[in-house]
């Protein structure tokens, strides 16, 4: 449920970052927001290297601009008749597994190396019981007054160590 949380706060981002570069002032928002909208689902993701339009309708999105100056893509489906028309889009529909398999491993190797890249800058340290360490306090923490206070808090000492890094800390005295 958390990571359905993090890809949607991710999208709504993305998504206002491309409102911020549309619109002068809120008046204009909701001219918009359908084209920002368009935008973001027919942008090819470098997580999955294909469009959200793709992986749910099985086919790219036809552009307003396609309408008027037809693509070859556009034309070819012209020329096709109704029942050669839901052949091929029967077909288009049947490969759908396989393209959202194969971007699903896209994603995969994507986060995968995302995390590489991110545990290269992780330093590991050990702590054993009676050590003096501060602690950090968190933005989001009720003891973070303001800006200008300090961000740590201590000194404690490790009472104990728990798997995974986890710490029991106490106070000095």
């Amino acid at each position: 449920m958390t990571q359905m949380n993090g890809a949607v706060e991710v999208a709504n981002k993305n998504i206002k970052k491309i409102l911020r570069k549309m619109v002068d002032n809120y008046k204009q928002l909701h001219e918009k927001i359908l084209f920002a909208l368009l935008g973001y689902r027919t942008t090819i993701r470098t997580s999955t290297m294909e469009t959200p339009y793709l992986l749910v309708y099985g086919t790219e999105v036809v552009i307003l601009t396609e309408v008027e100056i037809p693509s070859l893509r556009i034309i070819q489906e012209a020329e096709l008749s109704d029942a050669e028309w839901i052949r091929s889009r029967y077909e288009k529909l049947a490969l759908i597994d396989g393209i959202r398999m194969n971007a699903m491993c896209h994603s995969q190797i994507y986060q995968n190396r995302m995390a590489r890249a991110f545990n290269k800058k992780v330093r590991s340290r050990q702590f054993t019981p009676g050590k003096l360490v501060l602690k950090w306090i968190f933005p989001h923490q009720d003891e973070a007054k303001g800006k200008f206070l300090p961000n740590w808090k201590g000194p404690y000492m490790v009472h104990r160590v728990l798997i995974g890094g986890a710490l029991i800390l106490a106070e000095m005295d």
